[in-house]
């Protein structure tokens, strides 16, 4: 009787309990600069996306042939214009765009795929666990680059077909992660007690382990994001992802790769928007882990 009512107080309690590390994980982020910078700066790329239209000088598909590769600083051309006289700041402006949805919706959809392999097998345990992850694990064997392309290539070149490889790669390293931490979280005390008390599974799952493995596991998974948009600039960059005349930030870099001698700053600012956004994500998800962990 006294096990049904200390878990009956433990439910009750769990609503505030969360509220509070919530608080406390907030208050620790607004206390780390890095963190804070980094998501100024991915705020200011997706507003940029989102309002390419309004923003961008000049038309992202419209070259001048007779102004093919001007430097930046040039009158009409703030950041020059490429290989086909397009002017580059409207094109970086575009180009977060595809840049940005290749990055993240791969590992949006993975982290829901992925959690619920991982959640599902690690609460159940045994030997549907040991199936389950042991076939996870051959797709987790191949470096993540070998396997985007190798996908890509079989599938054959397109937008819809990398963001479907993408997707497979993330899949694996996220639910082994989910997988780990829902395996900690079944043997605890309230998990057992919650058992005792008669509760199904989902139920358990539902109010006592998502709430505990989602926070690690959706970390995880902003690391990732950063891989993300370089393994999709990869991708365009080799011909199997975005195609011409598209801007898309790996894209861009393979067709001024040709004008690196000529004008190469201006061919270095796809690579750069690249860096900043790719390092953007990786400090963010750094200061998220740190707000997250209680002894910080």
């Amino acid at each position: 009787m006294a096990t049904l009512v200390g878990s009956a107080r433990e439910i009750e309690a769990a609503p505030a309990k969360a509220t509070g590390y919530w608080t406390g994980v907030w208050r620790r982020l607004r206390r780390d600069p890095v963190a804070i910078g980094a998501a100024i700066v991915i705020l200011l790329i997706v507003l940029m996306a989102a309002f390419a239209e309004y923003i961008a000088p000049a038309d992202p598909y419209r070259g001048v042939s007779l102004r093919r590769l001007r430097p930046i600083g040039t009158p009409g051309y703030p950041l020059g214009s490429d290989e086909l006289g397009r002017d580059m700041l409207s094109r970086l402006i575009y180009g977060a765009r595809l840049s940005l949805f290749m990055g993240v919706t791969p590992v949006f959809i993975a982290f829901f795929l992925g959690s619920s392999i991982g959640i599902f097998a690690g609460y159940v345990g045994g030997r549907l666990n040991t199936v389950i992850m042991r076939t996870i694990d051959v797709f987790y064997a191949f470096p993540s680059v070998l396997l985007a392309v190798a996908l890509s290539g079989a599938l054959g070149a397109g937008f819809g077909n990398a963001l479907l490889s993408l997707t497979v790669v993330f899949i694996p390293p996220i639910a082994r992660v989910a997988e780990a931490v829902t395996t900690q979280v079944r043997s605890r005390d309230y998990v057992e007690a919650a058992r005792a008390s008669g509760a199904g599974a989902l139920a358990i799952i539902r109010a006592h382990v998502l709430g505990n493995v989602l926070g690690p596991i959706f970390v995880y998974a902003t690391s990732l994001i950063s891989v993300s948009m370089i393994l999709a600039s990869g991708l365009s960059f080799l011909g199997l992802g975005t195609r011409p005349p598209e801007p898309e930030w790996g894209l861009m870099l393979n067709t001024l790769r040709t004008a690196i001698y000529v004008q190469p700053w201006v061919a270095a600012l796809p690579g750069t928007m690249i860096f900043v956004t790719s390092i953007s994500f990786n400090l963010l998800s750094d200061g998220l882990r740190s707000a997250m962990d209680v002894k910080q």
